[in-house]
């Protein structure tokens, strides 16, 4: 089930995307923007939403209206749960948001050194078509035309 994300689901986003992104730090250098974005602006806008399965949350999702389309800001699932296609449910239920929104296309970015998206999000239908120095990470944008 994805439902909207509570306040009282903050503790457990911030530990997931803690977990989650933190094999990055390495990488990158510091703390991908994910592991430091403000989770508790993003439930009190409505932005933010988490999949649940088990009893507990097993990922979760931030996207919002930007111009003429749907941004996807972050996707996180428990590491314990990847590859059990719950980030693949994640990313329709924000492709289908948007269709129901009358938008067309969802846009989002990734850091480069993040290589795996770097696949994954192309296997989803998803074309790079922008890259950007920005707050000092170097992103990786991709679209994706809904039909």
């Amino acid at each position: 089930m994805i439902r909207k994300a509570g306040k009282t689901d903050l503790e457990s986003i911030r530990r997931f995307a803690f977990v989650a992104f933190r094999k990055y730090v390495p990488r990158i250098g510091r703390e991908p923007a994910p592991m430091v974005a403000d989770f508790e602006a993003a439930i009190e806008n409505e932005n933010l939403y988490v999949l649940t399965g088990d009893g507990r949350i097993r990922g979760f999702v931030v996207f919002y209206p930007h111009g003429d389309h749907l941004h996807l800001e972050n996707v996180a699932v428990d590491p314990e749960y990847q590859g059990r296609g719950d980030g693949f449910r994640l990313i329709e239920f924000v492709e289908q948001a948007a269709t129901n929104a009358g938008y067309d296309r969802v846009e989002l970015y990734t850091n480069a050194k993040m290589t795996e998206n770097l696949e994954f999000y192309p296997g989803l239908g998803y074309e790079a078509f922008a890259r950007k120095i920005e707050d000092g990470f170097d992103r990786i944008y991709f679209r994706k035309a809904l039909s």
